[in-house]
């Protein structure tokens, strides 16, 4: 898999219905279609360190394929799951731990963009990236 270097947000997809399914508020959703974020992927073997920057913040994720961990979204919603590799995409299945619902993530790379995918309650949306 090659995702690793530097990735910029360049276009969202029915992102504002994906986060309103979410139940994030229509203030954070506005600011979150225009968040700039930024990510940085080092990939050695299974195991991933992402750094994420936008407007609003910055963390760092350590995770290992297979194995459950948890992560908290910007909105401040908390999740726990693991990502799996499938092929040349990961594919996150993650469990929200204040309802139980699932919200399934998948990142590939489309015509040398990364794309990353979200599946929750029915609605789909993207996040399309551009290498830096």
């Amino acid at each position: 898999m090659t995702f690793n270097g530097t990735w910029k947000v360049n276009r969202n997809v029915n992102y504002d219905k994906f986060m309103e399914a979410m139940g994030v508020n229509i203030l954070k959703r506005k600011l979150g279609e225009h968040d700039n974020l930024k990510i940085t992927i080092e990939q050695n073997g299974d195991k991933f360190h992402i750094k994420e920057s936008s407007n609003f913040r910055s963390i760092e994720i350590n995770f290992t394929l297979g194995i459950v961990f948890d992560y908290t979204l910007a909105d401040g919603t908390e999740v726990s799951g693991a990502w799996e590799a499938e092929g040349e995409m990961l594919k996150g299945k993650f469990t929200r731990k204040d309802n139980n619902k699932s919200l399934t993530v998948t990142k590939g790379l489309v015509d040398g963009e990364l794309v990353q995918s979200y599946s929750y309650e029915g609605v789909d949306a993207q996040r399309i990236f551009k290498k830096q």
